[in-house]
């Protein structure tokens, strides 16, 4: 016996010591879509007005899902009895009547639907345009006796009207709204909202001093001979950011992913435009002295648009400056380039 009720828990997907009647709450059930819950109109407007409006957009929305050319009517101050309808004013139309009637829908209910349908078929008649199909549209389900006369009523009225009339009650509007076609607006009204997570942060590269030996090779390079040109005389922030870019630049040559490639090139691009724009307009203003600083301003404001994968610091910005006008694309003085080719290299 103690067998066959192991199998048995086995097969029901329950852990031994928790049966089917008892299943813990907190194991999760995959269970398809989330199911849908028409209480939550009033739960996110905050009021049995605002869900009788908030149902109604969702009904028009489900009905243009499947039916061509669905319109709402604003009240201004009536709406013909219309909520949302398909086809012609000047001709035949189909209409969707909303009624937001929750928990379940009652015999108190029944005189507000008879009077739906009546002011509509009286604006109909008075506004030249006939209804075909009128379709009531209500998020619970009728008990007993309201169902009973609905069936009864439905009859007579279709007699008497030559009309057609439809209800999508609770079951009907689930079933549409899982529907291939009224799948968006099941997303869209009942689907719990799950903000995207957020991209991981990545880590920013370190920024390493420079030991001193390798601060004494830079007295030799261009960017350092540019500075000075320009009659910079403390150089060894300078250095410290053209060795930390230097680094990353060389890493990203080695590794050769095409990705990081591209951004260090897009980087590159960027600063330099940054570089040639302040350069032309110091140049015009006779402002030559006044280059770095500029430069270095804009690169600051330009830093956190460049490529997130290089996860550069603002010193590595800097830096890539230098390397530019190291490898003799840029310069701190009128006539960098007559410095630049003359510059040894090295």
């Amino acid at each position: 016996m103690q067998r066959e009720q192991s199998a048995e828990r086995r097969w029901s997907g329950c852990p031994p010591e928790v049966g089917v009647a008892g299943l813990d709450s907190s194991i999760a059930v995959a269970a398809g879509v989330p199911p849908i819950h028409f209480g939550v109109h009033e739960l996110r407007t905050g009021s049995a007005d605002g869900a009788r409006a908030d149902f109604e957009k969702m009904l028009a929305q489900l009905a243009s899902a499947t039916t061509p050319n669905v319109r709402m009517i604003a009240a201004n101050p009536g709406d013909w009895g219309i909520d949302a309808f398909a086809g012609d004013l000047g001709g035949a139309i189909t209409v969707w009547q909303s009624k937001y009637f929750m928990p379940i829908t009652t015999a108190n209910q029944s005189q507000q639907i008879r009077e739906s349908l009546a002011n509509g078929l009286k604006a109909a008649a008075a506004n030249d345009h006939t209804i075909a199909i009128w379709i009531l549209c209500i998020p619970s389900s009728m008990d007993g006796p309201t169902a009973n006369w609905w069936d009864r009523w439905k009859q007579k009225q279709e007699r008497e009207h030559n009309i057609v009339i439809e209800l999508w009650d609770e079951t009907a509007l689930v079933k549409k709204l899982q529907s291939p076609e009224g799948d968006q607006v099941r997303r869209a009204y009942y689907e719990p909202f799950t903000p995207a997570p957020a991209a991981p942060a990545q880590e920013l590269r370190l920024v390493l001093d420079v030991q001193d030996d390798k601060a004494a090779a830079l007295d030799s390079a261009l960017f350092v001979r540019q500075m000075t040109e320009a009659g910079h005389v403390e150089l060894d922030s300078a250095k410290q950011q053209f060795f930390n870019a230097d680094l990353v630049a060389r890493e990203i040559a080695h590794k050769a992913v095409p990705a990081e490639v591209a951004a260090l090139r897009s980087a590159d691009a960027t600063l330099h435009g940054v570089w040639e724009m302040q350069f032309n307009e110091c140049s015009a203003e006779d402002a030559i002295k006044a280059l770095h600083g500029r430069v270095w301003r804009e690169v600051r404001s330009e830093h956190d648009k460049l490529p997130k994968t290089l996860r550069l610091e603002l010193v590595h910005s800097w830096g890539l400056v230098h390397r530019l006008v190291d490898n003799r694309r840029a310069g701190w003085v009128k006539h960098w380039r007559q410095i630049a080719s003359s510059h040894p290299d090295g």
